[in-house]
């Protein structure tokens, strides 16, 4: 039987290690790396058209989003959240985390807190830190017998918020857990953020990646309309069409107001818009949907297959992801005199995410973004030390 994604191929390169790349050049050869958040596959045909396309022009000057780009992106919104967003309310710019610095600066003050919920993508824990501000860390409710999924803690969250807490930096669908906030929570996060008057940044940058397809995401500010002049939300190609490096995100802003404030702090701290990653971003969204389709079947199948070994392992337990391409895995009780990550590196040689990055250590991220040729040599490395 034909599979949905046999018509794309999802072989990854055979040279990454020598191509520069972050992910496979910070190891040994001989260890197969998991963990930060980009995939081993080629960017879909027409992307990589499309920059042979502009390369072959061979003037990169400045430029500024297109109406086109900008046009592509509200057509997607709307066909894949059913939300309606307008070309003017996108600024775009050089990646997300730029965006989060920005944010923080031009809506906090010296001495200000930012909240966060954990366990989070590293990147969100140093922003305040990075820019005069506090963190305020607010814990998830783990997995338990009852609820087996990772919840917003409600309780816990609010007890974490000070008379400086000026914004939430929210991480929706969310990384590393692949949790995928319901309504009610997002209802809640609204009431909340009236409540002691936050802005927020709402980082959904997974949310083309749902891997259960009985669901769609919701933009938080599509739940939520009542927070639009109260959010920042950032959108990006980056991590559904693996094109990480072009370094090019959205800031989907509604508020004129807001808008304008954005906009100025950018000044001076970003560089011109990114030529190469706008090309890319207009090809993924006109073109890219067919591929996209593909790359879920064969993440749904790599779920599969991590929940087969997961199973076979002592002291070691999950929920699976219900969005992106991560693993989230909870080794607290397998047994090990040192960090997950350290130890499964030194026996297995597999490299993993460390859990104490991201707020929770004992816990490990895998990124199950390859072809399962590779994840399942990854995965049988780890059964010869994890198995019962």
């Amino acid at each position: 039987m034909t599979s949905a994604h046999d018509a794309f191929d999802f072989t990854p390169p055979s040279n990454r290690r020598e191509m520069g790349s972050s992910k496979w050049g910070r190891y040994d050869d001989d260890v197969l790396p998991l963990w930060v958040a980009d995939m081993d596959f080629k960017s879909p045909a027409p992307v990589i058209d499309a920059l042979e396309a502009r390369t072959r022009h061979g003037v990169f000057g400045y430029t500024s989003p297109s109406e086109a780009l900008k046009t592509a992106l509200c057509e997607w919104s709307e066909a894949h959240y059913g939300f309606r967003i307008e070309p003017d309310w996108q600024l775009w710019l050089p990646g997300v985390v730029p965006a989060l610095h920005i944010a923080g600066l031009c809506l906090t003050e010296q001495g200000d807190d930012i909240v966060t919920l954990t366990p989070i993508y590293p990147p969100f824990l140093h922003v305040a830190e990075n820019i005069g501000r506090h963190t305020q860390a607010a814990p998830m409710k783990p997995p338990e017998e009852g609820h087996p999924y990772w919840q917003l803690d409600l309780e816990t969250l609010e007890a974490a918020i000070t008379p400086r807490t000026r914004m939430l930096l929210l991480c929706h669908p969310h990384n590393p857990t692949g949790h995928v906030f319901s309504r009610q929570e997002l209802s809640a996060l609204a009431d909340l953020a009236e409540r002691h008057d936050l802005w927020i940044c709402s980082d959904e940058l997974h949310c083309d990646l749902l891997l259960d397809d009985a669901r769609t995401h919701t933009p938080l500010i599509s739940a939520e309309p009542r927070l639009a002049s109260r959010t920042i939300t950032l959108w990006a190609p980056s991590k559904t069409f693996n094109v990480a490096g072009l370094t090019s995100a959205c800031a989907v802003i509604s508020d004129p107001a807001l808008r304008r404030r954005f906009r100025k702090a950018c000044l001076g701290l970003t560089p011109s818009d990114n030529i190469m990653g706008q090309t890319a971003a207009l090809a993924a969204y006109r073109d890219g949907e067919s591929w996209r389709q593909a790359l879920l079947t064969l993440l749904r199948g790599n779920v599969e297959l991590i929940e087969h070994y997961v199973a076979r392992w002592p002291g070691v337990s999950w929920c699976a992801p219900k969005a992106t391409y991560l693993a989230w895995l909870d080794c607290r009780k397998a047994g090990f005199d040192q960090a997950p990550q350290q130890a499964l590196l030194e026996a297995c040689r597999v490299a993993l995410s460390d859990g104490a990055d991201f707020g929770w250590p004992g816990f490990v991220r895998l990124n199950f973004g390859t072809d399962q040729a590779t994840l399942e040599a990854a995965l049988e490395r780890m059964d010869r030390v994890l198995a019962g």
